[in-house]
């Protein structure tokens, strides 16, 4: 296996599938390893039943997500025992590097699939935690959304607005010179899967949200 990613909580690995499973049963296909490593600096118990409950909620979060349309890793394995879950690689391009590359015309086109995507998320009644391009894959022309680390069962408006509002300013740091293009289109998207009402709704939060963002930001400066 090999070690493609380490972050706080867990190390992902790349592995042929049959070399993890030992049978040939989908040849040349390749599997993520997700292993939740041990926290020393915590007590073991807590540390186990933490470990165990983020990666029950991950695999089914992507079980669900997979129910609603949603482009995500299918889930082959859940090991509790080593707290792993084997999903399927998604092999193609970031989104991140890819929109930068093409035509605005493509680029909105592409905007509008991620709004389509995050809608169907959202009608699951989840929400994503990380929406970010470097965490969206291009693969034979269809948006994929992965890393649901941080994924939750949330239907809230509130949750929802979070979701969204983050993406917004993930997409203003990385494509600043036309992110505000793009993410109107997100929300075309967005809003055809769930609906105007559900649109303009989210709209209004996400604009509650950065005022609250301004208002917090203006007091810590007076003080």
């Amino acid at each position: 296996m090999e070690l493609i990613k380490q972050g706080a909580e867990a190390k992902i690995y790349l592995a042929d599938f049959e070399e993890y499973f030992g049978a040939d049963l989908l040849p040349g296909e390749r599997v993520v390893v997700k292993h939740r490593i041990p926290k020393r600096y915590r007590i073991k118990e807590i540390d186990e039943k933490l470990r165990k409950e983020r990666t029950v909620r991950e695999a089914r979060v992507l079980h669900r997500a997979k129910e609603f349309g949603v482009n995500c890793p299918y889930v082959y394995e859940v090991n509790l025992r080593d707290m792993i879950i084997v999903m399927e690689f998604i092999n193609g391009e970031r989104l991140k590097e890819h929109l930068e590359n093409v035509s605005m015309e493509e680029r909105l086109s592409l905007c509008r699939e991620i709004g389509r995507q995050i809608g169907r998320l959202h009608e699951a009644g989840i929400v994503h935690g990380d929406l970010t391009t470097s965490n969206m894959i291009l693969r034979e022309g269809e948006v994929y959304l992965i890393d649901f680390g941080l994924a939750d069962f949330d239907s809230t408006l509130e949750a929802r607005g979070v979701d969204l509002h983050l993406l917004r300013r993930a997409m203003e740091s990385t494509h600043y010179t036309w992110f505000e293009e793009g993410f109107k289109a997100v929300l075309e998207g967005y809003g055809g899967v769930l609906g105007e009402k559900a649109r303009r709704e989210i709209e209004e939060k996400i604009e509650e949200i950065e005022s609250r963002g301004r208002y917090r930001e203006r007091g810590w400066l007076k003080a």
